[in-house]
């Protein structure tokens, strides 16, 4: 990326650092998402200080996990939805020239820099007020990966041109609302209910809120202390506080105001008030240089624990999407119960709910951070009654896990949604994916082929395969016509389709990708209970009731579900050859972009359920999730000839007919590609590459990063271009390098080996094996096998 770039545009100058220059307030959403920071336990939007929301700016701090429930009215009918609570504001923080206005932005000049490295945003600007008086401005803040309740904001102000008293006011804002996202507006937005601002005894600001529909509490302290005398007072309103210092200010001479605050929830382990631990832990911070080294110390560890690295020009992006992935899920998570937000914790967008995303996240987490991805598995374990609940109340067996997650585990699909371009509110069918209970599934078994952790499967894991098993047995139809059973009114990844045309009742018939999934889940089911030691196999079937009828019922099932094909294509559902071909270039002339087509035609008064079209990769996705010689290996146990041109006649039927409305679309055919059009899936990795840096859903990054776009285009680094698996207690590779790719070389993780190191180039691989005391390590390379001991090298000649 070149650095000459207009007012607001983003520049890397190098691979650790995002840089923006000026000030643009169409792009300021977007910056501000970007230049997000946190921990794993918080994340903070990377809105000015003295911003507040008002259509350009929004400050915005969300808590993992801390989600609210409110009802709104929506063209006549009650509606309730449960959101990411939009947490008080701890940045406020202004100043001024004595006699002058509180500075409100934006500044005359300014340049905002992210250190990707060590999680550090820095802002320097000039501000000159109405009497011309020109202040340099230096800020530097930070989420604090070592003490994840604790954030940053250093402040340095240089008068350029005049000398005299400065007063800073810093403080703390409890009055926010949930705003951030246009087309929710009209709905339920404050969430939020303060119930105490002051300042204690030891000078600490605190504020503390509570939730309007749940026990939840929340408090804040904040120390705001100077490098130099200063005089302190005091204001305070209903919902805010603030300290106001004053300084002398002299021409040329720097003074450096830091802010720390502390953040604890009633929801924190190990306290026993929010306000006394806030309290405790800003009272006794060090200073923020202090901070600094413990947190850039942190960032260190996670970047060796990561290391990814590629010889092509878009390392930058590579280092920005997996920076943004380890502040929504960290360590820190761990303990929290919380799931992976689709769109992280940046913002609003989906309410902070939990979809099936995790299937692209945990690909990465399982080879670097095993335990996060043991975290986000316990936390749909612990998930697993509520899903149970929900299969019952569908008049079926065993866990129906739903399309949107949060506190608690019941669907929190939203019932209406709206389509801006007509103005009306219409029904909203997707909590009938339930093709992401086989997502789950996917990633408990792929969990533990990557860490072998066999605690994890008897204890958590093989309950959840075992009863997402039993709801696609007993959901299953029989068709005597076709001698098959059927899995219906569903919706697939697509989305776009929600019934046929004219249909009375939602719903779509034997999607292929649900089916050939409930197919493997059945088969996998069956494999968890043998990996298991016999003593806990037989206490599982006894606790599920689990008896040799039910399990022989599964593999009759998993054998002979009905998968649909036309003309050498794997159908996406059943009917869908019946629809009617859309008139493309039409549309193309007339709608520059189709990524939202189904809007486009809704408002037009026709439906995209009528036509070939998709919004994503849906059948495809089979060919992403497993290799395409173990497609035709699903396909043959359920009884139909996969020949070797299905791949290529299913991807090019279904690429002239997707307009790729979700980022997950070119992740999918990235990967779907790569054995069959190097070229085209380069260019589509690079596309989900910089997805949200170059915000290529026009506007909605704003709203909250694509997480699972994120981790995904990172994925295909480490998985695609190498054809890493881990399968059959071995590491497989088969190499595929684009053009302008050279070199990959990766640190991975492994069944206990923290140190399993893989480079590829065209003519080799090479895989080593840090020194330790664990098992050798079996590799699969085109035919070859190999085992490899702790401490040994092997080269693979290609």
């Amino acid at each position: 990326m070149g650095t000459d770039r207009p007012a607001g545009y983003p520049d890397m100058p190098d691979p650790w650092t995002l840089r923006y220059r000026g000030f643009d307030p169409v792009e300021e959403g977007l910056r501000e998402v970007l230049c997000a920071l946190g921990n794993g336990y918080l994340v903070t939007r990377g809105a000015a200080p003295e911003s507040v929301a008002d259509g350009v700016h929004y400050p915005g701090t969300y808590l993992a996990g801390c989600y609210d429930r409110a009802g709104s009215t929506v063209s006549g009918r009650a509606v309730t939805n449960e959101d990411l609570v939009n947490c008080p504001n701890w940045l406020p923080l202004t100043f001024r020239p004595a006699g002058g206005d509180w500075f409100t932005g934006p500044p005359a000049e300014q340049t905002i820099e992210l250190d990707l490295r060590r999680g550090v945003l820095t802002r320097t600007a000039l501000v000159v007020d109405d009497r011309g008086r020109r202040t340099r401005l230096v800020q530097r803040r930070l989420a604090s990966q070592a003490r994840p309740h604790l954030l940053a904001l250093e402040s340095t102000f240089t008068p350029e041109n005049w000398s005299g008293p400065l007063e800073v006011r810093s403080g703390l804002d409890g009055d926010v609302t949930n705003s951030g996202v246009a087309r929710y507006r009209g709905l339920a937005e404050r969430h939020l209910t303060p119930v105490g601002v002051g300042v204690d005894e030891d000078g600490l600001l605190r504020l503390e809120a509570g939730m309007a529909n749940s026990p939840l509490w929340i408090a804040l302290s904040a120390r705001t202390s100077a490098r130099r005398a200063a005089r302190v007072a005091t204001e305070c309103g209903e919902s805010w506080v603030a300290h106001v210092l004053t300084l002398e200010g002299e021409r040329g001479r720097p003074v450096t105001v830091e802010k720390t605050v502390a953040v604890h929830t009633s929801r924190d382990r190990a306290i026993e008030t929010p306000l006394g631990a806030s309290r405790l832990l800003a009272s006794g911070a060090g200073d923020f240089e202090d901070l600094l080294a413990e947190h850039a110390l942190r960032w260190g560890e996670l970047w060796r624990h990561c290391r990814i690295e590629a010889d092509f020009d878009g390392t930058g992006p590579l280092h920005l999407n997996l920076f943004h992935l380890l502040q929504t899920y960290s360590e820190h998570s761990v303990d929290l119960d919380v799931g992976v937000p689709a769109r992280g914790l940046h913002g609003e967008a989906y309410r902070g709910h939990v979809f099936w995303d995790e299937l692209f996240v945990l690909r990465l987490l399982n080879l670097h951070f095993p335990e996060l991805a043991r975290a986000v598995l316990r936390y749909r374990h612990r998930r697993l009654d509520a899903a149970r609940r929900q299969a019952r109340e569908a008049g079926s067996h065993g866990a129906m896990y739903p399309w949107q997650s949060a506190s608690d585990g019941r669907e929190e699909s939203q019932q209406l949604h709206l389509n801006p371009l007509s103005g009306r509110w219409l029904p909203d069918h997707s909590h009938l994916q339930r093709h992401v209970g086989s997502a789950v599934a996917y990633n408990v078994w792929q969990y533990y082929q990557a860490t072998g952790d066999r605690d994890f499967l008897a204890t958590a894991g093989a309950e959840m395969l075992l009863e997402i098993a039993r709801f696609w047995s007993s959901t299953a139809v029989y068709d005597r016509a076709r001698g098959r059973w059927s899995i219906r009114g569903v919706l697939g990844p697509d989305e776009y389709h929600d019934a046929y045309p004219g249909a009375a009742r939602p719903g779509l018939d034997d999607n292929a990708y649900t089916n050939v999934l409930a197919s493997w889940v059945l088969a996998r089911a069956q494999d968890a209970l043998d990996v298991l030691p016999g003593y806990r196999r037989g206490e599982l079937r006894e606790r599920l009731a689990l008896d040799d009828l039910e399990l022989a019922r599964w593999q009759e099932v998993g054998r002979h579900l009905h998968v649909p094909f036309h003309g050498g294509v794997l159908s996406q559902f059943e009917g869908y050859d019946r629809l009617a071909e859309l008139d493309w270039e039409a549309y193309r002339r007339r709608y520059p972009d189709l990524r939202r087509l189904d809007r486009i035609l809704e408002a037009e008064g026709d439906t995209v359920n009528r036509y070939k079209a998709s919004k994503q990769a849906d059948a495809l996705m089979l060919w992403f999730l497993f290799s395409a010689r173990e497609v035709r290996d699903l396909l043959r146990r359920l009884g139909y000839p996969a020949h070797h041109e299905l791949l290529r006649r299913t991807t090019d039927h279904y690429l002239r007919r997707t307009v790729h409305g979700s980022t997950l679309s070119s992740v999918v055919h990235a990967w779907v590609l790569t054995r069959s059009d190097r070229r085209a899936s380069w260019r589509h990795f690079r596309d989900a590459l910089v997805a949200d840096l170059r915000d290529s859903q026009h506007g909605t990054t704003a709203e909250g990063v694509h997480l699972g776009a994120m981790a995904g285009a990172v994925d295909l680094l480490q998985r695609c271009y190498t054809g890493l698996e881990v399968r059959e207690d071995a590491v497989w590779l088969d190499p595929r390098l684009p053009s302008a790719l050279g070199r990959l070389e990766l640190d991975l993780r492994y069944r206990g080996h923290w140190g399993v190191l893989i480079a590829v180039d065209r003519r080799t691989v090479t895989v080593s094996l840090h020194e330790d005391r664990q098992e050798p390590v079996r590799i699969r390379l085109r035919g070859a096998e190999a085992t490899i001991r702790p401490g040994e090298t092997r080269r693979f000649h290609l």
